[in-house]
């Protein structure tokens, strides 16, 4: 290190926030935020002014875009030449501005996202509507600034003679700052502003009236009026945007669905692979073909439907799942006094008019002093015309110029200006015609000065003339709204038999969890035989069910907890197969066990109730609809004490009977309609009274006296009784006995506690699984029908030491 080098130490965190601070500041203000005044970003206001100073106007041949970049970048706008011919391609694109500002002639892009020809291809002038942007720049109407390095003069912010923020919109993200402003109508914009004018304290909802919402190029259909009511008033806000689009017949009955107009900012192509993707991943069923048909005439995209496809469903789910319905977002931001705001629409046009104010009281000044100098000049003039000889005589005997316009001066009174403006005169005005028309210039003159000075000094007469130009420009380029609103967000509601091509199918699910779906045609390929179903050793089938693939299951748990899975949705498997383990499909917790799965169409149907049973004896119903959800995650079915689980879950009407039984083989059966329905988690009311040790083990749904029960102890003792021995009680009671326990030390035992019991009303046929993992089939007919308290036969031969663990019914042949 040198003696003469110094170093100043410095916080680096201080250094890159002072540093970070000022970038931040630089692309809020001066690249990525418009000024609420004329709606323009820096780039946009440097390639209109660009443009004007260089003559590139619409009476004049186009110019070469590189030309116009080079202009821009040479001496207003320091960085990237893409940048700026990004911001000019924006201004000239019809599909992205209400009013393009650039009037571009070649390849300019297009809505399918393909890019501009280069800028040394393309060609550019300002477009008519361009020039009210600038109109009366030259007279002193906004202020200037040095540019980048000096050399020239460039606008702060150009007239603005229309309200271009809410016309044309803008779009833009910057440092902790982002804008997202609509386009809108120039005829509704300019009404509001008017509006305003006449009465400057008008509300929100009467300047709606006459400016419903947003206008965008592209067209389409607005909806959601209170997220446009929001946005207005605060500056953000959300809306829906969706394609227009038509139902179309076609020959042979078939139907297609023609799109006409997309939402704002969607890119065409890419909308159209979306579609086509939803074809060929078949998420949709119906869809034959989907063409981009755009041309000369617009923009065409048709969706070729098959035979019977339901159009109405499949359009639905286009809105829901591709861009053909958006979501747009406000969030005005603009630039106002050098910082960034959050703006309503009564701010903006506000902060507009107050612009117009002074661009048109500085127009005045200017055009004032003009008008006062010239009448000054023209006062001379008549007053020497009026003395011309003596004033010939003077100038005639005067040493030179100099002396001339001092003699003139100094005999006759005339000020610099009029001696200047007399020796300058022609000689032809001397003509008596020239005379005349001087004096009546000079006349028009001080008429135009007591005019300009009546608007400067009568702010009423000033916005006259503001909404008269207005109304000029309105009259001039406005054109009809292009996109629809209305004021109600529909709700779309996609059909699932439009996603899901609606099959019987099978659906099984074994003891330790495994689930499959089976087509019907892979069940009889196999032999048609249920017993003939995949599974791993020592496994058996818990649950089959038929079911169509648009039904949903609802699947429960001993946790009290539930899920919805739609049936397309169990993994398809051959008959044969093992299938997939049940918490590859739902999320299953370790320790739960699924204890019932109930298939259903429609969860929000009325009238229908689930009713749960727990181990310990509680009841709970609750409405089915109270179990819709679109969650894929295990949801609270049921309120659990401790100790306590869910055993059973059953979809009911209500009109049935409660026939609850026990462990220690007590039993009690009640009116369903006992217990009321109560919430989702609720934990239910006491459905039979317990002894300690004793625990529900099975709960049947009966109504009438037809059929038997059949009651089986873990040590393989049946015994039917019949249903009509089940009298009737009421909720809550210690039951009744429904099977006797042999006891003593010389009586052989048979049972330590009932397993399962089933209604039976025809032969069925049993599977009973013991501990050992054995498995034994026995039908219903070999259980006697005895009374209520007996003590069963053996039905199943269960060797010492080993017990049943289970008893499921053998399904019929399906």
């Amino acid at each position: 290190m040198s003696s003469t080098e110094q170093l100043l130490a410095a916080v680096l965190e201080d250094i890159v926030g002072d540093r970070f601070g000022r970038y931040s500041k630089y692309i809020i203000q001066d690249r990525a935020i418009p000024d609420v005044r004329d709606g323009l970003k820096p780039v946009q206001r440097r390639i209109l002014y660009a443009m004007y100073d260089a003559g590139n106007t619409p009476d004049k041949p186009y110019r070469k875009s590189a030309k116009t970049v080079g202009d821009v970048m040479g001496n207003y706008h320091p960085h990237g030449d893409s940048s700026i011919y990004e911001g000019m391609v924006r201004m000239a694109q019809p599909w992205k501005m209400a009013h393009t500002l650039v009037d571009g002639h070649g390849n300019w892009g297009s809505i399918d996202d393909d890019p501009p020809a280069a800028m040394r291809y393309t060609e550019a002038r300002l477009s008519k509507i361009a020039l009210e942007m600038l109109r009366d720049i030259e007279k002193r109407t906004v202020p200037f600034k040095d540019n980048f390095d000096n050399t020239a003069k460039e606008p702060v912010v150009l007239p603005a003679r229309f309200p271009n923020l809410l016309v044309n919109g803008v779009s833009g993200i910057s440092s902790g700052f982002a804008t997202e402003i609509p386009t809108h109508n120039l005829r509704e914009v300019i009404d509001a502003c008017i509006l305003m004018i006449g009465k400057p304290d008008v509300t929100l909802e009467e300047v709606m009236t006459v400016m419903k919402g947003p206008d965008f190029p592209t067209g389409g259909i607005i909806m959601g009026k209170d997220g446009i009511l929001d946005a207005y008033r605060s500056g953000k806000g959300r809306m829906y945007v969706r394609g227009k689009t038509a139902i179309e017949e076609t020959r042979g009955g078939k139907q297609q669905i023609v799109v006409t107009e997309i939402p704002y900012g969607i890119v065409k192509s890419k909308l159209v692979l979306a579609m086509e993707n939803v074809r060929l991943e078949k998420k949709v069923e119906g869809i034959a073909e989907v063409r981009d048909e755009s041309g000369r005439n617009g923009l065409r995209i048709v969706i070729e439907l098959k035979k019977d496809a339901d159009a109405q469903g499949i359009l639905a789910y286009l809105f829901k799942k591709t861009d053909l319905q958006i979501a747009y977002n406000f969030n005005m931001v603009a630039i106002v006094n050098r910082a960034p705001r959050q703006l309503g629409v009564l701010d903006m046009l506000r902060a507009y008019l107050a612009h117009q104010k002074e661009v048109v009281t500085h127009r005045s000044q200017y055009e004032l002093e003009k008008a006062e100098d010239r009448a000054h000049v023209l006062e001379g003039l008549v007053k020497a015309l009026n003395i011309l000889d003596e004033v010939i005589e003077t100038i005639k005997r005067s040493k030179n110029r100099q002396d001339a316009q001092k003699n003139l001066m100094s005999e006759y009174g005339f000020t610099e200006r009029q001696a200047d403006a007399i020796l300058t005169l022609q000689l032809y005005r001397l003509t008596n015609l020239e005379i005349t028309t001087l004096e009546k210039e000079h006349k028009e003159t001080l008429k135009t000065i007591a005019y300009l000075r009546g608007i400067l000094s009568n702010e009423s007469k000033l916005m006259g003339v503001i909404q008269d130009e207005l109304t000029e420009i309105r009259d001039k380029y406005s054109i009809d709204r292009r996109s629809e609103i209305q004021e109600e967000v529909e709700e779309l509601k996609v059909n699932l038999e439009v996603m899901v091509p609606a099959e019987d199918v099978i659906v099984a699910l074994t003891a330790e969890g495994y689930i499959k779906r089976t087509s019907k045609l892979s069940f009889t390929r196999s032999g048609g035989e249920v017993e003939s179903t995949g599974m791993k050793e020592g496994d058996y089938l818990r649950t089959l069910l038929e079911v169509n693939t648009i039904e949903n299951l609802l699947i429960f748990t001993k946790q009290g907890q539930y899920f919805l899975l739609p049936v397309h949705q169990v993994p398809e498997f051959k008959w044969k197969d093992n299938g997939t383990a049940i918490v590859n499909v739902i999320p299953l917790v370790k320790d739960d066990k699924i204890v019932s799965v109930i298939p259903v169409k429609d969860v929000a149907e009325q009238g229908k109730s689930l009713v749960f049973v727990t181990k310990r004896g509680q009841v709970k119903r609750t409405e089915l609809k109270d179990y819709a959800t679109n969650r894929s995650t295990g949801i609270a079915a049921c309120k659990l004490a401790d100790g306590d689980e869910v055993i059973h879950v059953q979809l009911s009407n209500g009109t049935k009977d409660v026939l609850l039984i026990t462990k220690l083989g007590m039993s009690i059966r009640f009116k369903e309609d006992e217990v009321n329905a109560m919430g989702r988690v609720s934990a239910g009311v006491k459905g039979i009274q317990l002894r300690e040790d004793d625990e529900v083990i099975s709960s049947l749904w009966v109504d009438g006296d037809e059929g038997e029960i059949l009651v089986i102890s873990d040590l393989g003792y049946a015994k039917r009784s019949l249903l009509l021995d089940y009298l009737l009680q009421g909720r809550g009671g210690k039951g009744l006995f429904t099977f006797e326990f042999k006891e003593g030390k010389r009586v052989k035992p048979n049972g330590n506690g009932l397993i399962e019991a089933f209604r039976v009303t025809e032969e069925l046929r049993f599977s009973a699984i013991l501990n050992s993992g054995a498995q034994a089939v026995f039908s219903s007919e070999a259980a006697p029908i005895e009374d209520r308290k007996a003590i069963g036969k053996q039905v199943v031969p269960v060797e010492k030491g080993d017990s049943i663990s289970d008893v499921v019914v053998l399904p019929a042949k399906l």
